[in-house]
């Protein structure tokens, strides 16, 4: 890099509507974020994971379908507990296993975690205070507590009221505020699930859940086989169901509205916490017209309220997965034809962070990652004569980094030294000459803040750069063809 390059600060911020991303629950694996970031071209907002703590229960911390194998059961919730992958830590335990490991790998690529965690409503207080002090370190944290709640799949709506349900969300809530302020809360119900109805599901006994929250949310499938893996949906089958995408989307809006209006007219973040269509009643190709048509619509509309979309998820077992997994090998997926339509919908500037090129500053500087929608990078101006045969970059320091150019990110580890950014030409090749931008940010390497840093350390990281990397472009093979 030629010493006198110029660098400038610039400020990652929030996409319009932002795209988060399901990865692993009762119906596939956690998928690592190296795989999926160079599958899908850029890192999610938020990546959700899906865990269950039920520590009062014989067999936990087992999970539920390998401490109760072979017990007779016939439908996915039958298990005594959720079958998700089990909360380790809390007072039993400690930070070292999962979800922790995952959340790690979540935050170090430059994104924030959503933890779907359903929860016994009998455990003590005690024990909800030790998971808010588990969750202090990880930053801009959500917590969506005991999802789906006036549902009745789920093990705590089996041992409680819908009341006892909705006062414990309440309970925990404040436990949070208390204990991890730093972290959001997701209130996900029903909501609207008739268009005639003027009132959300179970209001009564949710409405003071719903304005406590932070965030609103409502799960919707415009197409589901609740039945997996039991049993194989077919027509005439009642274990499936298929709705219009417009339905769904009004139905959404509507719940929004509602909420809305039992605050008062206060406005909080609105978000679909699983969305998508199962290809086990459309089929592959469907399911990509529909999951296309649906954020579509929030586009087109603008759906300004509409806060972020969780598509559900990477890849799954059955086929509510951007890839199916492999049945020969777990650690495989099959791309699905939704994983392209998808894959497009993230890249347009609507679904996008937003990024502003600010002053130009010197080095050492400091950068500061508050999170995927709030952190100050660098920049470093690029001038391009056309495409370019080679491009890549080499650190000398052992620094975290989130590395965007051309539309395309990439990610680099404390060991790694080099990294090829030529796949940001691969999909989007210059027709001619350009002037790119290289941006840099720096979330925490370990995934965890660090409390010596100062006040802000819940909210904040800072990591000081000393130097900038050794950009090598060239227009040219190494050795010309004879």
């Amino acid at each position: 890099m030629d010493k006198n390059t110029k660098i400038f600060s610039v400020i990652l911020g929030r996409a319009r509507c932002a795209v988060d991303l399901g990865d692993g629950s009762e119906r596939g694996e956690y998928v690592n974020q190296d795989y999926i970031l160079n599958k899908l071209g850029r890192p999610h907002r938020g990546i959700n994971l899906m865990y269950c703590y039920y520590p009062l229960d014989k067999g936990f911390p087992e999970r539920a379908s390998k401490a109760f194998s072979g017990e007779g059961i016939s439908f996915q919730w039958d298990y005594p507990y959720d079958d998700y992958f089990t909360y380790k830590g809390g007072l039993e335990g400690d930070t070292k296993g999962e979800p922790f490991t995952y959340i790690r790998d979540v935050r170090r690529h430059g994104q924030d975690v959503i933890l779907t965690l359903t929860i016994d409503p009998h455990v003590t207080d005690e024990q909800l205070i030790a998971i808010a002090k588990d969750l202090h370190p990880f930053g801009r944290l959500q917590l969506r507590i005991n999802h789906e709640a006036t549902g009745n799949w789920f093990a705590f709506n089996r041992r409680c009221t819908y009341q006892e349900v909705a006062d414990f969300y309440v309970r925990f809530h404040k436990i949070i505020k208390q204990y991890a302020p730093n972290i959001k809360t997701i209130l996900c119900i029903g909501g609207i699930e008739d268009l005639q109805s003027k009132q959300i599901v179970k209001e009564a006994e949710f409405s003071e859940a719903v304005r406590v929250t932070d965030i609103w949310s409502v799960d919707k499938y415009m197409a589901l086989h609740w039945g997996w893996p039991y049993d194989v949906a077919e027509k005439g089958g009642n274990s499936h169901y298929r709705k219009s995408v417009s339905e769904i989307y009004q139905m959404t809006k509507r719940s929004y509205e509602r909420f809305k209006e039992l605050c008062n007219g206060e406005e909080k973040p609105m978000v679909t916490s699983e969305l998508n269509a199962d290809g086990d009643v459309t089929g592959a190709y469907e399911q990509a017209e529909m999951v296309k048509e649906f954020y579509n619509i929030v586009k087109n509309e603008p759906a300004t309220w509409f806060s972020g979309i969780t598509f559900y998820q990477f890849r799954d077992r059955g086929r509510l997965g951007l890839e199916i997994e492999d049945p020969n090998c777990s650690d495989v997926g099959i791309e699905q034809p939704v994983l392209k339509t998808y894959k497009q919908i993230i890249h347009d500037d609507y679904f996008s962070p937003s990024t502003e090129i600010k002053k130009e500053v010197n080095l050492p500087v400091t950068l500061r990652w508050g999170g995927s929608e709030d952190s100050e990078g660098l920049a470093v101006p690029l001038h391009f004569e056309k495409n370019p045969v080679y491009c890549e970059v080499t650190f000398s320091e052992p620094y975290n980094l989130m590395l965007e150019l051309n539309g395309r990110w990439f990610y680099k580890s404390p060991h790694a030294k080099t990294i090829d950014l030529m796949p940001a030409f691969y999909e989007k090749p210059l027709s001619g000459s350009a002037e790119l931008t290289l941006k840099i940010f720096a979330p925490p390497a370990t995934g965890e803040n660090d409390p010596a840093q100062g006040k802000d350390w819940a909210e904040n990281y800072y990591t000081t750069l000393t130097s900038i990397p050794d950009i090598r472009i060239r227009f040219e093979p190494v050795e010309p063809a004879k």
